[in-house]
């Protein structure tokens, strides 16, 4: 039988080609589900145990040589949980029932794009609906759908009428922000943009330990004063919070910059970030460009220049994101998940 308070296993990909998000996403489930009363715990790859290491060493986790399907059944084998959480693209509904055999299971997805099997689907694409999933998940499966259930820490919530009162004076802190791992080294990029173009704002870069582009900005970042890397930071609500304007990867991010109403340029940076992306620039949330364009570079010079020159685009862009997430999806997933856990402990007795 379940306990009340149920040991959950997180199984989140990451690496240099997936990125980071997976696992901050999850660690923030994870703590709303701490929260909740629950024990969680991570199969922790070498790419996981680093993102682990640095946001959060407390968590416990189960040692996993690799998260590739063929290796979690040896992962998971002699592990105790009651529940699991997959935040995995490639695995899909065989490897979600192999794995849970049986235990209550979530599975946190952007695609729609293969049979999936949980009890409980969570997607924050803004534009997700119901049908999406008709046959990709079993009757019964709960959906949780849309910004409203995205995982966003609470520090962001808790900063979130700060920054939004503060919005619409001139451009005096940029944030640049394209991932942990910055796949593609777009980071370096965007600096090489932004710096002739700076004046006197300060500009904020957030990047990973083990970045492509962190080596060359830290020798740039001695001799300009401007710049301040910030370098697996536990503060990036703060950062958010203080910006003016941010350069942003168009990922799991950028729920947290609409709960803080922060005026972006989303670069689009792997194709499962598009459609939130093109989402947000429909909604007049932000504005976007695309990583792999042919014209990348001159389409982020003319975007920089315009979201940094026009402070009504800023102020409109602040609003309407701000209206998209308020930054309590996390724990409206984890009490959706808690349900479902004590119904099947209920459902056993």
């Amino acid at each position: 039988m379940i306990p009340s308070d149920p040991r959950i296993l997180f199984i989140a990909n990451a690496g240099p080609q997936v990125g980071g998000g997976h696992v901050m996403r999850s660690l923030t489930l994870a703590r709303a589900l701490a929260e909740k009363g629950a024990r969680c715990a991570f199969a922790a790859s070498p790419a996981v145990e680093t993102i682990l290491a640095a946001f959060a060493p407390d968590m416990p986790r189960e040692p996993a040589t690799s998260l590739d399907p063929d290796a979690l059944v040896d992962t998971v084998t002699g592990v105790a949980f009651d529940a699991i959480v997959f935040d995995h693209y490639g695995l899909g509904r065989g490897e979600h029932k192999a794995l849970a055999d049986g235990r209550p299971t979530l599975v946190i997805d952007d695609l729609a794009d293969r049979p999936l099997g949980a009890d409980v689907v969570l997607d924050s694409g803004p534009d997700r609906k119901p049908v999406d999933y008709t046959l990709l998940v079993d009757e019964g499966t709960r959906l949780l759908l849309g910004p409203d259930h995205a995982p966003v820490r609470s520090q962001f919530a808790a900063l979130r009428t700060q920054a939004l009162n503060g919005r619409g004076g001139p451009v005096e802190r940029i944030l640049v922000a394209l991932g942990l791992t910055d796949a593609g080294g777009f980071t370096a990029k965007v600096v090489d943009k932004l710096r002739p173009r700076l004046g006197g704002a300060k500009l904020d870069i957030v990047l990973g330990s083990q970045a492509p582009s962190l080596k060359g900005l830290s020798r740039i970042a001695a001799h300009d004063p401007r710049m301040s890397l910030h370098v697996d930071t536990p503060d990036m609500a703060e950062l958010m919070a203080a910006a003016d304007m941010a350069v942003g990867a168009a990922g799991s991010t950028i729920w947290e910059a609409c709960t803080l109403g922060l005026p972006s340029a989303l670069v689009i940076v792997a194709e499962n970030q598009r459609p939130a992306a093109l989402s947000l620039q429909a909604r007049g949330a932000a504005l976007v460009v695309d990583g792999g364009g042919a014209d990348f570079d001159s389409a982020l010079d003319r975007t920089l220049v315009r979201l940094a020159a026009d402070a009504a685009l800023r102020t409109r862009l602040a609003s309407a994101a701000a209206q998209i997430c308020d930054g309590q999806g996390a724990g409206r997933a984890a009490e959706a998940f808690m349900a479902v856990i004590a119904d099947r402990r209920a459902r056993a007795r």
